[in-house]
């Protein structure tokens, strides 16, 4: 991402949530978004897709407070995209170099900004403070996405499974310098900074990656065989990683520092599994609570009784039918549910379905054949068609 679209991209109103959002808040939005514009439910959908990116892209920001407190500060100096002058900046010739404020260069009539604002942009755009220090600053590496399926008690429980990822490394050969002798050269377009000035029509500069070095400040005399002078290597590895309790089909989990590793000492970036969710043969979800359908006898609905429900993962239950529960009628079982984020449990939700045989005994059959003639003078059916008479 570029200073200039740091600068002038609304996140919060990408995710819909107001500037004094909680954290909750934008999680619940950015889940909300991405699950109606995920790929896998927008199948060859461009503007779903393009969408889904800005919504990961505005959750990445806002939704790590480090991240969030440097974009705040950066729209309030620069108020959605200009700089704001104070009352002493003068009149209508106001002119200056972002380049100046974000690598901490001083205005000779104006005395200098001090140490610019590498502080505020330093972690989201990998910029060093004043002079020679950009040219050692250190890089935090790429964010990595993953998918993994997860059976349907995984998925209720937590598991932990292993993933195999490729991501962009360090080159072993030439130690991430990019040249095969390991003395790379500093890139004379941007002097080292990996970013150059460009100017927007406004009377100031916007900062973007320099197009010679990459934005990595450095260029390989020698190119790196290996690399091809890039400075990184595909690299595949497997880790361990945990899948909380609870999650859902479809679900973006974020692992801070899983990602590739950084370079010259800076941080590894994030992990981004996206995870599915198989089915289970007798169980069903819905949010928090499970679902399932139990069979049950005419006479047990008709006349109640106590039939045990299965649970997942644990014993049966006993449930209490009371006489005359109708066909379709959905009981509760508590706590037998899915895990939630606080450790608690939702509900199963019971739904009773009654069974009709296709074989009955002798003995069965003259019973029912009793019940018909006992209840011979019931018509179930005559509200039925007074109201359809009436309407």
């Amino acid at each position: 991402m570029s200073t200039k679209d740091f600068i002038e991209k609304d996140f919060y109103k990408v995710l819909g949530v107001p500037k004094d959002a909680t954290e909750a808040e934008i999680k619940k939005a950015y889940r909300k978004l991405a699950r109606e514009f995920h790929p896998d439910a927008n199948k060859g959908n461009a503007k779903a897709e393009e969408r889904f990116k800005e919504i990961s892209e505005a959750n990445d920001i806002l939704g790590d407070p480090k991240k969030r407190k440097e974009y705040d500060e950066a729209r309030a100096l620069f108020g959605n995209g200009g700089f704001r002058p104070g009352p002493g900046a003068g009149g209508g010739n106001f002119n200056f170099d972002l380049g100046d404020l974000f690598g901490g260069g001083g205005n000779a009539q104006g005395g200098g900004f001090g140490g610019g604002l590498g502080d505020v942009f330093g972690g989201l755009f990998n910029r060093g403070g004043a002079g020679g220090a950009t040219r050692t600053q250190p890089r935090r590496g790429q964010d990595v996405d993953t998918e993994v399926t997860l059976s349907f008690t995984e998925a209720i429980e937590g598991a932990t499974v292993p993933l195999r990822m490729t991501s962009q490394q360090p080159c072993k050969a030439c130690s991430g310098t990019g040249d095969k002798n390991g003395t790379p050269r500093v890139c004379p377009t941007c002097v080292g900074t990996g970013q150059i000035a460009r100017g927007s029509g406004g009377g100031f500069s916007l900062t973007d990656p320099c197009p010679d070095c990459k934005g990595r400040g450095l260029i390989a005399e020698n190119p790196c065989p290996d690399c091809k002078g890039s400075g990184r290597a595909k690299s595949s590895r497997t880790m361990q990683v945990r899948i909380p309790a609870g999650v859902t089909d479809g679900q973006r989990i974020r692992l801070r520092g899983k990602g590739a590793p950084g370079e010259r000492g800076g941080p590894a970036g994030d992990l981004y599994v996206t995870v599915h969710v198989g089915e289970h043969p007798v169980f069903g979800r819905k949010g928090d609570n499970l679902t399932v359908t139990v069979p049950v006898t005419f006479a047990e609905a008709a006349l109640g009784g106590e039939v045990r429900v299965p649970t997942l993962g644990g014993p049966p239950v006993t449930l209490k039918l009371p006489p005359g529960t109708p066909n379709g009628r959905t009981m509760r079982a508590r706590g037998k549910g899915a895990v939630r984020k606080d450790g608690t449990r939702g509900d199963l939700l019971v739904t009773v379905e009654v069974s009709v045989p296709e074989d009955l005994s002798g003995k069965a059959r003259d019973a029912l054949e009793a019940y018909r003639e006992a209840t011979a003078g019931e018509d179930p059916r005559a509200e039925l068609f007074e109201a359809a008479k009436g309407a």
